[in-house]
């Protein structure tokens, strides 16, 4: 058991994420809460937004052309798909739209009408696609339409202007020539000079009348509506259910971001990984929760339990530790907090040895807020009533109680009491001839110390007691704190000999250990943690007065 720790792997990659996805679950009110959310969010989005609908309208873009049936002939020569879907969304057509609309009683300003407009151009054709977003079907079937409308007919006035401009460009050079040929024509001289110029001037004519003829016979048509505007059926965009799936979907995205973030910045203990690297020890066991261990404290001597199977598993590791073996002493403690589960894991591995064969002394070290003898219930033997404390010695003196576990046997219980001057007590020679009982053969000594971190009772021990178990709540240690006991521990000469887990306890738990502690103390006392004092009270019963009880000269003795 006190083999090197062995550090993590950093190609171990699926267990350190099943780790990291482990501890992100540990945040559910994190992930819960982005989750509502994300579908408040989607549920808002889909009942507060304004339904629309949205027209579709398909143009087919060609070039003019004077035969398009000739072979090799290109419908896309001269055509460029991005220019001619930007001028489909330009302020010029949606000027002629505008007119066009106004026409039909839709008056609309250019911004407004362009701001419901999308053009797109699938891969690879000559297809412009006009989609018109309106708050009524026909608004945005009328608009889509007349918004392809004003593109083919602005796309064919461009046309027609360019062949104008390139017809008056050749009648400005047909008309000199044709007034050279005219004067050449009026000379009455035959010379082959003239003849031959007049040939010129009549080729140069011809080739230019052509080109005005062939311009004139182009086929001017910008284009075609292959798919006409309708009025959509139902509104567009994502429905109730939709949004709300990708609002859960989000929101479970912000959850784990928030649990992450969370993760980052908490302080406690992530894994069980990470516990036993900060402490330098082993994981001795994981105690289950059991809800038939409410407001009981000992586990060992119930059948079926899987709260009194775990603590044997840990006592016979400890058992065959040879650290543990050669000393047979343990001090059993917790970072901070009440030490409830340093309490209940010390009576339980005192049980458990005991149920070993082993003469088990456990020793209440406790003597700020003891309570142990009080929460063991019936089991401890030898309780003294409330007048025997007046006058007594000092602790340990006189606090040798007797416990019995059903059907595993017995363990010697020191129980602790408030004493004025703690440290002396705690390093006494009495207890040090206590301690030392563990050198017997067969014999086991367990001391309870209260929380390292809070008093440092434990440090006073560990000269005499090496081996330290550290019993904490995974949820709520912190790393600084283990690291911060495996300096004191070793710098006080002792071993850490590993960590024990509980699971803390539960709301449940709580209430039933409030009602037990009130009825040991009758109602009005607190319980461990609040300056309880170990033992019964009085009960008003005349048997518990000084005169009237009978003398047991075993009582308080083993």
């Amino acid at each position: 058991m006190n083999q090197p720790i062995r550090a993590l792997e950093d190609q171990d990659e699926p267990a350190l994420l099943r780790d990291q996805f482990r501890q992100l679950l540990r945040y559910r009110a994190l992930l819960a809460s982005g989750v509502v959310v994300g579908l408040l969010g989607g549920g808002w989005l889909a009942l507060s937004g304004e339904e629309s609908y949205t027209s579709t309208g398909e143009v087919v873009v060609r070039s003019a052309t004077s035969d398009p049936f000739a072979a090799g002939a290109s419908a896309d020569k001269g055509i460029n798909i991005g220019s001619e879907r930007q001028t489909a969304v330009s302020d010029t057509v949606g000027t002629l739209a505008v007119a066009t609309l106004a026409r039909q009683g839709d008056r609309v300003e250019l911004r407004p009408l362009l701001s419901g407009l999308q053009v797109t151009n699938p891969p690879n054709t000559l297809v412009l696609r006009f989609s018109y977003t309106g708050r009524t079907p026909a608004l945005a079937k009328d608009r889509a339409q007349a918004l392809a409308d004003a593109y083919l007919e602005i796309r064919r006035q461009r046309t027609e202007d360019s062949i104008a401009n390139m017809v008056e460009g050749y009648r400005a050079q047909l008309n000199p020539l044709t007034t050279q040929r005219d004067q050449l024509a009026q000379q009455a001289t035959g010379s082959d000079d003239v003849t031959s110029a007049r040939a010129n001037l009549v080729v140069a004519i011809s080739e230019l009348s052509r080109k005005i003829s062939e311009l004139h016979a182009l086929d001017t048509t910008p284009g075609y509506l292959t798919k006409k505007p309708v009025a959509p059926g139902g509104p567009t965009g994502a429905g109730l259910p939709l949004l709300l799936g990708l609002g859960g979907v989000v929101g479970l995205a912000l959850g784990l971001l928030l649990s992450w973030v969370r993760l980052v910045f908490d302080p406690a203990v992530r894994s069980t990984r990470e516990l036993v690297r900060s402490l330098g020890a082993p994981l001795l066991g994981s105690l289950p929760r059991e809800r038939a261990s409410a407001g009981t404290l000992l586990a060992i001597g119930r059948s079926g339990s899987r709260l009194a199977e775990e603590y044997r598993a840990v006592a016979f590791r400890l058992a065959y530790d040879p650290s543990f073996a050669q000393r047979r002493r343990l001090l059993v403690t917790a970072p901070r907090g009440d030490g409830a589960g340093a309490a209940a894991a010390a009576a339980n591995l005192a049980a458990a040895f005991a149920e070993m064969g082993r003469d088990v002394i456990l020793v209440e070290a406790d003597l700020r807020t003891p309570a142990l003898a009080r929460d063991l219930g019936p089991a401890v033997q030898g309780y003294r009533p409330r007048w025997a404390t007046r006058g007594e010695r000092a602790w340990p003196s006189e606090s040798r109680m007797n416990v019995d576990v059903p059907g595993s046997g017995a363990f010697t219980l020191i129980a602790g009491r408030r004493t004025d001057n703690v440290p002396r007590a705690l390093t006494s020679a009495p207890v040090g001839v206590i301690v030392a009982e563990g050198d017997r053969p067969g014999a086991v000594v367990i001391v309870l110390a209260p929380p390292v971190l809070s008093y440092a009772d434990a440090v006073a021990l560990i000269d005499r007691v090496e081996g330290v178990v550290v019993v904490c709540d995974p949820r709520e240690v912190h790393r600084s704190d283990l690291e911060r006991i495996r300096e004191i521990i070793g710098a006080a000469g002792g071993t850490v000999l590993g960590a024990l887990l509980h699971p803390g306890r539960s709301r449940h738990e709580r209430r039933a250990l409030r009602k037990a502690a009130k009825r040991h103390t009758g109602g009005g006392r607190p319980g461990r943690g609040s300056g309880a004092v170990s033992g019964p009270e009085h009960t008003g019963d005349p048997a518990e007065t000084l005169g009237l009880r009978p003398y047991d000269s075993t009582a308080g003795h083993r």
